[in-house]
């Protein structure tokens, strides 16, 4: 039916996707967006977006000075040892919740004529030769689009569905993550986040809208979960509880969730910015390692960097060659040395005693801190 075909198909409703369908609405083209959750909602996120992005986002529409956010320019790290150090962030950040953050972009796509099926997940992804088409089918209907781009995070059924390699490869349970996020209600400086170090993780807290609000959100192995059972409780006490300085925010920070927000099976191996004529973007082209505080910039950077060159596609000054091999040859350029020292960072960061001697050794050094972290993010952007 005609009513169900697309210029875009955008599956995934989280940063990326949403930035993407803003742009190609105001480009004037005909998009459909598909989330499998209803906004507003909580995700798994450490949701501190760096300066980087802020630009970019007011060009979406959205109105940061009116949501009063915290500015973060700090970053404190501590070890098990209990001690503290105390870093700059030179290009700083902001904190805001995923809840208020999709929410706010979702309906800016919406005004601009966005399709968007929130609860609606889709079943099944496929690319059709003869008629240079995606075929995207959900429980109660089938869609077409002449482009499709994946925005569905970290790990999905469709990235079962399309037999993506890095799920094809299981990982054993020491290179295997486990997340858990919580918001809590605390009395912290607005301007810092923190960055508390225990065996086999990191946990990050920091402000973001509301009283005292804090996201809470801790990576560590699914090795270290695995011996305490599954329990998240029993594992936090006998591990992250030997960071004196967690031990006090677990024990004394309430949650505000009923329960954690848990994922499991995060992976850190590489993946293909394009596969099956599926642009991806955000986490499911590439995701970085938490403890980098880039990951909701890059989602963003990534929706600016592909939809210039889909735009040409649609337009027919790309074939569809040509596109898959300029976002992958611009995406790799633009990230992937990103994710490689996120990768080399987390493996330091594990290893308790050798990083406490390097944040010794860099605190005196605030130029070579600032360098290491500029390393795993970029300039101010905007889309093209």
């Amino acid at each position: 039916m005609a009513e169900n075909n697309y210029d875009v198909a955008i599956i995934g409703g989280g940063l990326a996707g949403i930035a993407a369908s803003i742009l190609l609405a105001k480009a004037g083209k005909r998009v459909i967006l598909f989330e499998k959750h209803k906004y507003p909602f909580h995700r798994v996120c450490g949701e501190f977006v760096s300066n980087e992005s802020r630009d970019f986002l007011i060009s979406l529409g959205l109105n940061i000075e009116e949501l009063e956010l915290p500015s973060i320019d700090k970053l404190n790290i501590s070890t098990s040892n209990g001690g503290m150090k105390t870093f700059p962030l030179n290009l700083g950040g902001f904190g805001i919740s995923r809840y208020l953050l999709d929410h706010k972009l979702a309906d800016i796509a919406k005004s601009n004529g966005v399709v968007v099926m929130e609860g609606t997940a889709v079943m099944d992804l496929a690319f059709h030769d003869a008629l240079e088409l995606h075929e995207i089918s959900t429980s109660d209907n089938t869609y077409t689009a002449r482009i499709a781009i994946g925005a569905f995070g970290k790990r999905s059924a469709i990235d079962k569905q399309m037999n993506r390699p890095f799920i094809r490869k299981p990982l054993p349970p020491g290179r295997n993550f486990t997340a858990v996020k919580y918001h809590v209600k605390a009395n912290l400086p607005d301007d810092v986040i923190e960055l508390h170090i225990f065996k086999d993780g990191y946990c990050g807290i920091s402000k973001v809208e509301g009283e005292g609000r804090y996201c809470m959100c801790y990576l560590t192995t699914a090795a270290s979960l695995q011996q305490f059972g599954g329990d998240i409780k029993a594992m936090e006490e006998g591990v992250l509880f030997k960071n004196p300085i967690l031990k006090e925010y677990l024990t004394h920070f309430p949650s505000l969730y009923a329960d954690p927000l848990v994922i499991s099976q995060v992976n850190f191996s590489r993946k293909l910015p394009v596969e099956d004529h599926v642009l991806m973007t955000g986490d499911a082209a590439g995701l970085i390692t938490p403890l980098c505080g880039n990951g909701m910039s890059m989602a963003l950077h990534a929706a600016a960097l592909a939809i210039p060159m889909v735009e040409k596609f649609l337009e027919g000054t790309l074939n569809r060659i040509e596109l898959e091999r300029a976002y992958t040859n611009n995406w790799n350029q633009l990230f992937s040395m990103r994710l490689k020292v996120g990768r080399a960072l987390q493996h330091l960061f594990f290893d308790e005693r050798l990083i406490q001697y390097t944040l010794s050794a860099l605190q005196p050094f605030p130029s070579l801190s600032n360098y290491l972290i500029g390393r795993t993010h970029g300039k101010a952007f905007v889309s093209k």
